[in-house]
C-alpha cells in the first residue's frame, strides 16, 4: 500500500499539487463548491495512478488543487463507495494520498437522510460522532509505517473544528444542528423499519459514505470535520418517495450555506 501511496503522491506533485493546507471530499450535489477554487489545476481520476473512478451521478471524478479561503486546498469532486464494488484498499488510497501530499485537516460533506424528528430538508448537520455499519476499511494486514494496528476513535471528529463551525454558523445566521451519522452500505435507500431502528440506536442522520474515509484519516492521526446536508427525511409520517435526483436537488439548494461555513473554516486554519 505505501508504495502505491508514494507513487500516486509523486505523480500529483509532478502535476503541480504542492503543499496543500487542507483536503476536501465532496458528496452528492455538493461539487459546485469547487467553483470557488482559484488558480486551479484539475486532474481526472482516470489519469491518476491507482485511483478508482467515480461511477455515481453527481460525482464528477476530478481532483482539483488551488486556492480556497486564502489557503491551498486539494478537493476530491466525487468519492468512492463500497456499493460501487470498490474494496477497502481502493476507498482508502485517495485519503492516504491526501495525507501524504501534506494536508493538515480533512473536510468532508455528504447528503444524508434525517432520522431526527427535529430536522427539516435542507438543514445542515455537523457530525460529532458516527455509527459504522460498513466493513471497517482497516481490516486486513496493517502497515505500521502508516498508522497503528488499533487506532483510537474517541474523537473521530475534531472538537475544535466543530466549535469553530458552530460559531461561524451563528455569525452568519445559518440554521445548524449537531448529530450522529450512521453509515450503511447502500445502494438502496432505507426502509421505514430501518429508519426506526437507526433512530433507536442513536443516529440523527443516515448515509452511504464518509465513515470509512474518517476511519482511514484517523488511522493516520489526521483531524477531520464533516457535515451532512439533510436531503430527505426518515421520520415516521414524513417519509416520501426518494430518488437520487431528489437527493441531488435538495443538496444543491443548501450548497451556498455550506460553502460559507467551509470557506471561513479553511481561511482560519
Amino acid at each position: 500500500m505505501l508504495e502505491k501511496i508514494n507513487e500516486t503522491t509523486e505523480f500529483l506533485r509532478s502535476k503541480g499539487v504542492i503543499n496543500p493546507d487542507a483536503g476536501i471530499i465532496l458528496g452528492t450535489g455538493l461539487g459546485g463548491l469547487t467553483a470557488k477554487i482559484r488558480n486551479r489545476i484539475e486532474i481526472d481520476y482516470k489519469d491518476i495512478p491507482y485511483f478508482p473512478v467515480s461511477t455515481v451521478e453527481g460525482h464528477a471524478g476530478k481532483l482539483i488543487f488551488g486556492e480556497f479561503g486564502n489557503k491551498k486546498i486539494v478537493a476530491m469532486k466525487g468519492r468512492f463507495h463500497y456499493y460501487e464494488g470498490y474494496g477497502p484498499e481502493q476507498v482508502a488510497l485517495p485519503v492516504r494520498v491526501l495525507k501524504y501530499l501534506g494536508i493538515k485537516c480533512l473536510f468532508l460533506s455528504n447528503a444524508a437522510g434525517g432520522v431526527n424528528p427535529s430536522f427539516q430538508i435542507g438543514d445542515i448537520m455537523i457530525i460529532t460522532d458516527h455509527i459504522n455499519l460498513l466493513p471497517n476499511p482497516l481490516m486486513g494486514p496493517n502497515d505500521d509505517r502508516i498508522g497503528p494496528r488499533f487506532p483510537d476513535m474517541g474523537e473521530a471528529y475534531d472538537k475544535n473544528l466543530v466549535n469553530k463551525a458552530l460559531l461561524i454558523a451563528h455569525e452568519n445566521n445559518i440554521r445548524i444542528h449537531k448529530g450522529i451519522y450512521l453509515s450503511t452500505s447502500g445502494p438502496t435507500f432505507e426502509t421505514p423499519a430501518e429508519y426506526r431502528y437507526f433512530r433507536i440506536i442513536g443516529a440523527d442522520a443516515v448515509g452511504m459514505s464518509t465513515v470509512p474515509e474518517v476511519i482511514i484519516a484517523r488511522h493516520m492521526n489526521l483531524p477531520c470535520f464533516a457535515v451532512s446536508i439533510i436531503t430527505d427525511l426518515g421520520v415516521e409520517g414524513k417519509i416520501e418517495y426518494t430518488t437520487h435526483e431528489s437527493v441531488q436537488s435538495a443538496a444543491e439548494k443548501t450548497e451556498a450555506r455550506m460553502t460559507i461555513i467551509m470557506t471561513e473554516m479553511i481561511s482560519s486554519l
